[in-house]
C-alpha cells in the first residue's frame, strides 16, 4: 500500500483509522473450513431445533476437534438460526374427554364460546359472552353484562339452539360459569 501511494504504512493506517497489524498479518483460512461448514449446515438442516452449541457437540462426536467459538462464527456467517417456538393452538376436545383435536367440517359442526372482559371509561368492569361457529368463523352471539353467571350462559345457548338448532359439538372455555353437566343436559335433553 505504501509503495503505490508513496507514504509510510504507519501514516496510511492512521489516516484510514486501521490498526497496523491488519496490514502485516495475512488472513489465514483453515484448509478444512469448507468441509466443516458443509457438516454444520447438514446437521442444522437435519436437526432444525438445535443451536450452535448442540451442533458443536454433534460435530465433535463425528470426530472434529473444533472450538465452540469457531462453530458459532461459522453459524453466524452462514445465517443459521433456530426458529422461534410457535404458540400452542387452543384445543377442541370430544365430549367423551379424548385428546383428539376436533376440526370443524361444516357449518354447525363445532361451536366455541368464551368470555371477553373490558372496562368502561369510568373503570367499571363488564364481560361479553361470545359464541362462534368454528367453521364459518361467524359470531353467533355477543351477550354483554356487568356480571355473567352460568344461568346467563345457559339462556344465551338455549336461545341459539332454538334459533339455529344445536351444533354437533360445543367447545367451552375453562371458566367456572361453564358448567359442563348443565350444557350437556341442554344439548341432549
Amino acid at each position: 500500500m505504501s509503495d503505490v501511494i508513496g507514504i509510510s504504512e504507519r501514516r496510511a493506517c492512521r489516516v484510514i483509522g486501521q490498526h497496523r497489524s491488519t496490514q502485516r498479518k495475512p488472513k489465514v483460512v483453515a484448509f478444512d473450513e469448507a468441509h466443516l461448514t458443509a457438516d454444520i449446515i447438514r446437521l442444522a438442516e437435519q436437526y432444525g431445533r438445535y443451536g450452535y452449541r448442540r451442533i458443536t457437540a454433534l460435530i465433535r462426536r463425528d470426530g472434529w476437534a473444533v472450538n465452540v467459538k469457531r462453530v458459532e462464527r461459522i453459524w453466524r456467517r452462514e445465517g443459521l438460526k433456530v426458529p422461534q417456538k410457535q404458540p400452542k393452538r387452543g384445543r377442541l376436545w370430544f365430549n367423551d374427554g379424548s385428546c383428539v383435536r376436533l376440526r370443524p367440517q361444516h357449518q354447525r359442526h363445532v361451536w366455541s364460546y368464551g368470555f371477553v372482559a373490558d372496562r368502561t371509561y369510568d373503570g367499571r368492569d363488564f364481560r361479553m359472552l361470545t359464541v362462534i361457529d368454528e367453521h364459518t368463523r361467524e359470531c353467533l352471539s355477543i351477550h354483554v353484562q356487568r356480571k355473567l353467571k352460568h344461568d346467563n350462559v345457559l339462556a344465551v345457548l338455549t336461545d341459539l339452539f332454538t334459533k339455529n338448532g344445536p351444533p354437533e359439538h360445543i367447545s367451552p372455555d375453562n371458566e367456572s360459569e361453564f358448567t359442563a353437566t348443565a350444557v350437556r343436559e341442554l344439548m341432549c335433553p
